[in-house]
């Protein structure tokens, strides 16, 4: 795309160049003297050297471009990757966690559920000795 686009301004370019040397030519190449010919197609080509050296510059600058925008997509999905994988690390942790802290209230209820049931026979116990006395 960025090629297309590029090919498309240097053909502008030349269009507009070739536009330019014809208006400089003017009038009848008959009546233009042999040294004002040479000083024009000198100078035309003087400035076709620097068009074309702008449009190198153009190029390596596109080029340039072309390669961080790859660096960067290729480090965001790098960074992505990296994000995402510390996220579920991080995910799966607290998920442990909260498991662990889930496995110990089971632990204590059911420890309370002993001592509760242990209490409750004691109670029964008294009970019935205080009511046998």
């Amino acid at each position: 795309m960025e090629n297309e686009e590029i090919e498309t301004s240097r053909k502008r370019m030349k269009q507009a160049m070739e536009e330019d040397e014809g208006e400089m030519g003017g009038g009848d190449v008959g009546e233009v003297a042999e040294g004002e010919i040479e000083t024009a197609f000198v100078g035309s080509e003087e400035m076709a050297y620097h068009i074309n050296a702008i449009h190198e510059r153009i190029e390596q600058f596109t080029q340039q471009v072309v390669e961080l925008l790859d660096k960067g997509k290729t480090l965001f999905k790098n960074l992505s990757a990296d994000f995402e994988e510390r996220l579920i690390t991080i995910h799966k942790e607290q998920i442990e966690k909260w498991q662990d802290e889930i496995n110990e209230l089971r632990l204590l209820d059911s420890s309370n559920e002993e001592a509760n049931a242990l209490l409750q026979n004691a109670r029964l116990l008294l009970h019935s000795v205080n009511v046998d006395s």
